[in-house]
């Protein structure tokens, strides 16, 4: 007498629900990041965005001429730049608008960041 044992076939995979964007870039910070990289000697990958601790609320964003993309590099591309988000940062970074603004008196990246609970008094940093 023999018996048959069957294997339990594999639960159907559930789909994916879609990723939320990384980050949005608007106008005015697209041609700023073209103004820096047309105005770089060498070539560049496009511009890596990091966070890093430091600052009164314990994390700031840091920005930088990337010379090549890292293998684990989050890529976004908006109106020809490439912004190269490093891995370390993306799950800070996710919902975030990137823009450039310019003041009498200052002038800079400005990230608005759904994430952020907090920022320090001078808006060096923030906190998640």
């Amino acid at each position: 007498m023999s018996t048959t044992v069957e294997t339990p076939k594999p639960a159907a995979a559930r789909p994916r629900r879609p990723r939320p964007q990384l980050m949005t870039v608007t106008q005015a910070a697209v041609e700023r990041v073209k103004a820096l990289i047309d105005g770089r000697d060498k070539p560049t990958a496009g511009i890596r965005i990091g966070v890093r601790t430091k600052g009164c609320s314990g994390l700031s964003y840091t920005l930088e001429f990337a010379d090549s993309q890292q293998p684990m590099d989050e890529v976004v591309e908006a109106s020809g730049i490439k912004l190269l988000i490093d891995p370390k940062a993306s799950l800070f970074l996710i919902g975030t608008e990137m823009d450039y603004a310019e003041e009498k008196l200052k002038s800079g990246f400005v990230f608005k960041n759904p994430n952020e609970k907090g920022r320090c008094g001078c808006g060096e940093s923030f906190h998640i």
